[in-house]
C-alpha cells in the first residue's frame, strides 16, 4: 500500500483551505486590535499597561494573586517599592 493511495486528497485539500481562511481571518483580526490600540494611544491611554491588564484578567484568580505576591516581595527585595505617606 503506498502512501499517496491512503490519504484523501480532496479531504486534505478542505482541511488546508480551511486553515488557510481562518490565517486571513486572523490577520483581520489582529488589524482590528491594532486599530483599537491606536486609538486608544491616541486618546492618552498606555497601551503596554492596557495589554497587561487584558493578559492579567484572563488568568485565574489563585495565579494572578500568586503572580501579585511574588512581585511585591521581589520589588521590596531590590528596594523598588515607594511607600505611601501617612496621611
Amino acid at each position: 500500500m503506498s502512501i499517496t493511495s491512503s490519504v484523501s486528497g480532496a479531504e486534505l485539500r478542505q482541511f488546508i483551505e480551511k486553515v488557510e481562511n481562518l490565517e486571513v481571518e486572523k490577520a483581520e483580526i489582529q488589524d482590528h486590535i491594532k486599530d483599537v490600540m491606536a486609538e486608544a494611544k491616541a486618546r492618552g491611554f498606555d497601551t503596554k499597561i492596557m495589554r497587561q491588564v487584558i493578559r492579567m484578567r484572563k488568568m485565574k484568580q489563585e495565579d494572578l494573586v500568586e503572580q501579585q505576591e511574588l512581585l511585591d516581595i521581589y520589588t521590596h527585595a531590590l528596594g523598588m517599592v515607594v511607600e505611601e505617606e501617612a496621611a
